[in-house]
């Protein structure tokens, strides 16, 4: 089991560093596109507090979103508001999700979250953790995969690593960064393909923020990833 404990104040740090970023924003700024297609940064503000909000669902018992209608409806509607009003809901739900994650509570229970995916309550703090740190680089205001915590780095490329394994469109990849390595794609086979790179160009490519230009592959060419 994972330390939840642990994993919620490194989600409280993250959402610190997030609200003094985007607290140097204006409006207009907030207004322009994010990195994500067809996002501005207020749509991923918007999201940012809503999956909070999703969250403390998860942890209660209950459906993580209505709909998916109504999670794309509610991001939507959150998105034109203004600097201090985003960073107001997103403090806020921030809050809430610290709450139901200091209740106390059986951390080894299964929970549900989206499309009918289960996993350990004990790893919905590191869930969230990962929005956050992902989601600030999405914004797109000086904060890179570089700046990520080196712990949170390591660990969500093992998190995304698993996440392949035994994907059947995914050829069996050994992946390094020179001193680490996973292994993920198809389990039948033997790694043929081995792909090398900075820890920060290597989950760019895993989390779907990077093309992997900057990775040095053996064994075969750079495979295509499915979305996450």
């Amino acid at each position: 089991m994972m330390d939840h404990a642990h994993d919620l104040v490194c989600v409280r740090a993250a959402t610190d560093r997030l609200l003094t970023a985007v607290a140097a924003l204006d409006d207009a700024a907030l207004a322009g596109p994010s990195r994500l297609p067809g996002w501005s940064r207020g749509h991923v503000l918007a999201h940012l507090a809503r999956n909070a909000d999703a969250l403390v669902n998860v942890l209660q018992g209950r459906p993580m979103y209505a709909s998916a209608e109504a999670r794309d409806a509610d991001i939507e509607e959150g998105a034109p508001r203004p600097v201090r009003v985003q960073m107001a809901d997103v403090r806020d739900s921030a809050g809430r999700f610290q709450a139901a994650g200091d209740a106390p509570a059986d951390w080894s229970r299964t929970v549900e979250l989206r499309n009918g995916v289960t996993d350990s309550a004990s790893r919905v703090p590191f869930r969230r953790w990962a929005e956050v740190e992902l989601h600030h680089v999405d914004l797109g205001i000086g904060y890179e995969l570089e700046d990520l915590p080196a712990e949170f780095t390591e660990r969500e490329t093992g998190f995304l690593a698993e996440r392949f394994s035994g994907h059947s469109d995914v050829p069996a990849i050994r992946l390094t960064d020179g001193t680490r390595a996973w292994i993920t794609g198809r389990g039948a086979d033997a790694p043929g393909i081995t792909v090398t790179g900075r820890p920060a160009d290597l989950l760019g490519w895993l989390a779907g923020r990077r093309d992997g230009a900057a990775l040095e592959v053996t064994g075969g060419e750079l495979p295509k990833l499915p979305p996450l």
